[in-house]
């Protein structure tokens, strides 16, 4: 085509398909693509899964659900179902041969019985030698358990037939033994028979070592054996089970004789651990340290051939342990009580210096002298709690007189324990053992901790267990906490040894305060030292949290102290008081320290409540000391990051009017309204001026509402008329005001106000107009109305039908 005809021929051609066409085309085609996409993510998925998860072969996905023909999974295998139905069947078995042989067993005689029993059992020990040659080895056990249960009914019916007149203990011991040996020797020729893998069966051989538990004790029991007699032996059996679980290779007989080994070694143990505590004399006292000696020895020989680590250690736990209790318990009957602990105490701490021997063993010898060490502390933990609370009671009996000593002072309600005089020197054994042993730098911090502790647990001892004097007993106590202190201000805030030592001053602190209540001078020498202490310490930097806090709370105490020893009533105290919280919100201006300020303003705070506690039985200092307590919020909220305070200053400032209002028998709201509407807008304003948008019902409406709404229901009920007119004209002014400056609340609580108050004046006058209308005049009235706003939403509606004729007629 030539070049000049191009153009003009292209301008005349039209496009087939028109683009409307085309573009629909493009939109399906572009559908279809997407939907192919999805299916391909939605496979590609579910490949991502199936590789991460090898283990589990994928099915194959049928559009309809299951694979035709495909079986549910099993919910339990085959050889389960299989061990099920053969223990039933034993168990079965047993219980048929059981009622047979205590049932039906006179139906037959002697020679019947003999050869019943003999015939079957003979019969069922020995088919499992064939199960075994088939390969049946499940069954096998099952039919080799029955056979066992049969030789214990054998037993028994020997017992009621021929041994009839046998002592059952001692026909119990022989039957025993006899099946122990019965049965290892039966497990052993099973075990041999040619082709038999060892072990052949795995219940003869536990089953034999069960029974062999009992042989040595019934026969001691038999023999007419003593207490400490039948221990001995439990303590040989358990011997016995325990060379037995170090030599034996199979897994199921050396399994049982560990658990046969530790039951009757706990047994034999706590059984001569009793007869140590209850021996009445040296005599048996030693018996009973040799039965535990015996355990130690058995501990100790387990030890040496135990082939792991943990076992080596516990076995060497065990036997450090049975020899502190042999010697604790000649000690009981040797030495007075109160040095049995200290005695024991010795012994545990004499096992830390054992140095010799495999890393195994020496650890467990440092965990038994732990735990001798740990139990002389809780032994002592008991003078150590009555120390601590027992000057509780005398807030019950505040200055009612000096007792007569330290021991007397702590135990106004509590028992003091029994051989608790030792108790200090407990303590200070066991933290200067802590404090040489632990030498490792992890574990170094907390065992300082510990051995501080400690030390204080025993300065707190130290004056009700050597009954010293109560003055002595302050002054022990004030120069801990002086300790404490300095103790904590020498170390790093952020280690665990600072912060226990700060926690420990406090602790100490509030109980010397609660021990110096007993006479006045000690109450105000004590709370004045104390004050004194912690504000050093707080001004050291360090620990100034707590310590300034307990500085504010002693001082609080102080306060109270010292208006009761000047004879003031409680409602004076209060402004006394009052002070603590002044000078907590100075202190809380002039700090750095975020931490030291809140917890210096907290305790400030709980000061002032105790204030306010106090004034609140007389109604004039009540309402001042709310103002005071106002002020001091105020001076807070001065500061730009305590801003929030001034809404408490202001509630204070409204509660402490409402209390005087209240205590000069003023009755009128207005006078309780308006304290609170005057600030409330002025708080409008200002915001109303920084936030020109803000809404007038935020800024005015919760002030106006304060003072109308209970006018309103007061003028409402005043029969008089100065009330509703004053509160009509503020309404009308009120009304005036809205609507020159356009604020919505204002027009809105005014408007409603002075038409509530019209419609209040204007009530009697509308009752004398309505009975003189007739009684037809009101439903009449009605009925107009109804009929008016009947017409005028017919009207609204054909309107709208021809607005909607209109807009159809345009489309």
């Amino acid at each position: 085509m030539p070049s000049r005809v191009t153009p003009t021929t292209l301008r005349c051609m039209t496009h087939s398909p028109s683009p409307s066409q085309e573009l629909w085309f493009l939109d399906n085609e572009l559908r279809q693509l997407d939907a192919r996409r999805a299916q391909l993510l939605t496979r590609r998925a579910w490949l991502v899964a199936a590789l991460q998860q090898p283990a589990r072969p994928a099915p194959p996905v049928w559009p309809n659900g299951p694979a035709p023909g495909a079986s549910p999974r099993p919910e339990t295998s085959a050889p389960g179902v299989q061990n099920v139905l053969l223990l039933l069947g034993g168990v079965l078995l047993t219980i048929a041969a059981m009622v047979f042989t205590l049932v039906s067993w006179g139906h037959l005689g002697i020679a019947g019985r003999s050869l019943v029993l003999g015939a079957v059992t003979l019969a069922v020990l020995g088919a499992p030698v064939a199960l075994l040659r088939r390969g049946l080895r499940s069954t096998a056990e099952s039919v080799a358990g029955l056979g066992l249960a049969l030789t214990v009914l054998d037993a028994y019916a020997l017992h009621e037939t021929v041994f009839t007149a046998a002592d059952g203990t001692t026909y119990a011991a022989a039957a025993s033994t006899v099946l122990a040996a019965v049965w290892a020797a039966y497990d052993t020729a099973l075990a041999t028979l040619p082709g038999a893998a060892r072990p052949s069966l795995r219940l003869p051989g536990p089953a034999a070592l069960v029974v062999a538990q009992l042989p040595l004790l019934l026969w001691t029991v038999a023999s007419g054996g003593g207490p400490f007699t039948v221990t001995a032996a439990v303590l040989l059996t358990a011997a016995s089970d325990a060379a037995l679980a170090l030599r034996i290779s199979e897994r199921p007989v050396r399994l049982v004789a560990v658990v046969c080994a530790s039951a009757t070694g706990g047994w034999g143990v706590l059984s001569a651990g009793l007869l140590s505590l209850g021996a009445a004399g040296p005599s048996d006292a030693f018996r009973a340290g040799a039965l535990l000696l015996l355990a130690a020895a058995i501990a100790a020989g387990v030890a040496r051939v135990a082939p792991r680590a943990d076992l080596v250690t516990g076995a060497t736990v065990a036997g450090a342990l049975c020899v502190v209790a042999a010697l604790g318990g000649v000690l009981r009957v040797s030495v007075p009580g109160v040095w049995v602990v200290p005695g024991c105490l010795a012994c545990g701490i004499a096992l830390a210096a054992v140095r010799r021997g495999p890393q195994a063993v020496r650890r467990g010898v440092a965990l038994a002298s732990a735990a001798v060490q740990a139990v002389a502390v809780l032994w002592s933990a008991a003078a150590v709690l009555v120390a601590l609370l027992g000057p509780v009671a005398w807030l019950r009996h505040v200055w009612s007189g000096m007792p007569a000593d330290a021991r007397a002072a702590v135990t106004a309600d509590i028992p003091w324990p029994p051989y608790a005089v030792t108790v200090p020197l407990i303590l200070i054994t066991v933290a200067a053992t802590v404090w040489a042993a632990v030498r490792d730098e992890k574990w170094r911090p907390r065992a300082l901790t510990a051995a501080l502790t400690l030390t204080w647990a025993a300065a707190l001892v130290v004056p009700a267990a050597l009954r010293l004097p109560y003055v002595t007993a302050l002054a022990v106590q004030g120069l801990t906490v002086l300790a404490l202190a300095a103790l904590a201000s020498a170390l790093p805030s952020t280690g665990l040894l600072a912060r226990t030592a700060t926690g420990l001053a406090v602790l100490t602190s509030v109980g010397v305060a609660l021990l110096a209540l007993a006479g006045e001078a000690a109450t105000l020498t004590v709370l004045a030292g104390l004050v004194c202490v912690f504000t050093v310490t707080a001004w050291r930097g360090r620990p100034a949290p707590v310590a300034a806090a307990a500085a504010l709370g002693h001082a609080t105490a102080l306060a109270c102290a010292a208006g009761a020893s000047t004879g003031w009533r409680p409602e004076h105290i209060a402004l006394l008081v009052l002070l603590v919280p002044a000078v907590a919100a100075l202190v809380a201006w002039r700090l750095d320290d975020t931490v030291t300020t809140v917890t210096v303003e907290m305790t400030g705070a709980v000061a002032a409540v105790v204030a306010v506690g106090l004034a609140a039985g007389d109604p004039p200092l009540f309402a001042l000391a709310l103002s005071l307590c106002a002020v001091i919020a105020a001076g807070t909220a001065v500061r730009p990051e305590r801003r929030d305070v001034g809404y408490a200053a202001v509630a204070l400032f409204v509660l402490a009017a409402w209390v005087r209002l209240t205590a000069w028998r003023v009755g009128v709201p207005e006078a309780y309204t308006l304290p609170v509407t005057v600030p409330a807008l002025l708080v409008g304003v200002l915001r109303r001026r920084r936030d020109p948008q803000a809404s007038s019902w935020t800024a005015y409406g919760p002030g106006l509402g304060v003072t109308l709404l209970p006018s309103l229901v007061t003028a409402w009920s005043d029969p008089g008329w100065i009330r509703p007119l004053l509160l009509g004209a503020a309404a009308l002014l009120l009304t005036l005001l809205g609507a020159r400056h356009r604020l919505r609340a204002p027009l809105v609580l005014g408007g409603a106000v002075l038409a509530l108050v019209s419609l209040h004046e204007l009530a009697p006058y509308l009752l004398q107009v309505t009975d003189a209308l007739p009684r037809w005049v009101p439903p009449a009235l009605a009925g107009l109305l109804l009929l008016a706003l009947g017409a005028t939403y017919e009207q609204r509606l054909r309107d709208v039908r021809r607005v909607r004729e209109v807009l159809g007629r345009m489309n």
